[in-house]
């Protein structure tokens, strides 16, 4: 399977738009509103410099901007309510003012999605699968959002205490399956949803790099998009020898093998630097100039 061949069938519906199939991934740009996320914490946890930050990723080719409030990288302890949206609701506000591309809410908590739908978020990137929160499913129901159901073996703080599966592709898609299901049941369309493995969510590296491979199965499997946050994941320090400081090449490496894939989103920090590689890849693949 090739990028070429994401079927046209896969279109995800939000509120009050549809993500474009591309013959390249969506680029959904990564916005940590948070002082203490794995990879850049305490950089963009300012309305302004969040702001900022977003502004630029839109202008650098991101399709989609995903705001988060609470970190979810190894270990991390949860943040209240109200702290969560004190960092993001500004934000988003004022976002949905000045972007042309949709805003996504990163997080587990109904009221937080809740308020951020709103505020003009459109979509709920939930890395429990609308799991942790039994509100999560009818919030997302009555304001028409588009979700990314996403795998995660355990909590942030659990998570990656020694993760182990049978068969890791068969678990993750069996998970994935019954929370589409869930979702259906609750009166989502399926054309509202896409899917997400959980790459360093619960999974050793070994594990994430069978899922990776996986993502045409996965897609053939749930008929849905599938997105991908490969983005400075600490799998990438195990296969390169370098710390997580510097994945950048790693990074777009990895975001090329899945464009070949045939992966319809990407959930990436550095959006122009993947962008400008799968533009160079897709016109020596094709022989011709965008």
């Amino acid at each position: 399977m090739t990028a070429n061949s994401i079927d046209s069938a896969f279109q995800w519906i939000l509120s009050r738009r549809s993500i474009p199939q591309k013959h390249l991934p969506a680029l959904m740009g990564i916005l940590n509103v948070t002082p203490d996320s794995f990879s850049d914490g305490g950089r963009f946890n300012s309305t302004d410099a969040a702001v900022t930050r977003a502004v630029q990723m839109a202008e650098d080719g991101a399709d989609i901007i995903d705001i988060g409030g609470e970190s979810t990288r190894p270990g991390a302890e949860p943040v209240s309510l109200d702290e969560e949206l004190r960092r993001t609701i500004p934000v988003i506000q004022t976002l949905a003012q000045q972007l042309k591309v949709p805003i996504s809410i990163d997080t587990t908590k109904a009221e937080v999605a809740r308020q951020a739908l709103a505020a003009g978020a459109e979509i709920v990137n939930d890395i429990s699968g609308l799991t942790f929160d039994r509100d999560m499913l009818e919030v997302c129901r009555q304001a028409d959002a588009g979700i990314c159901v996403m795998h995660i073996q355990g909590t942030p703080l659990t998570m990656q205490r020694n993760p182990a599966y049978g068969n890791v592709v068969a678990e993750v898609i069996e998970f994935l399956q019954q929370q589409v299901d869930r979702c259906l049941m609750a009166g989502i369309p399926a054309e509202r949803m896409c899917v997400d493995p959980g790459i360093g969510f619960g999974k050793t590296a070994d594990h994430n790099l069978e899922l990776l491979s996986a993502v045409p199965k996965i897609q053939r499997a749930l008929q849905r998009p599938v997105l991908i946050g490969h983005s400075r994941k600490r799998f990438l320090s195990k296969i390169l020898g370098h710390p997580v400081e510097e994945q950048s090449a790693g990074t777009i490496g990895v975001a090329v093998a899945l464009a070949e894939l045939g992966t319809s989103i990407l959930r990436v920090h550095d959006v122009r630097a993947v962008r400008d590689a799968l533009v160079a890849w897709d016109t020596i693949r094709r022989g011709s100039t965008p």
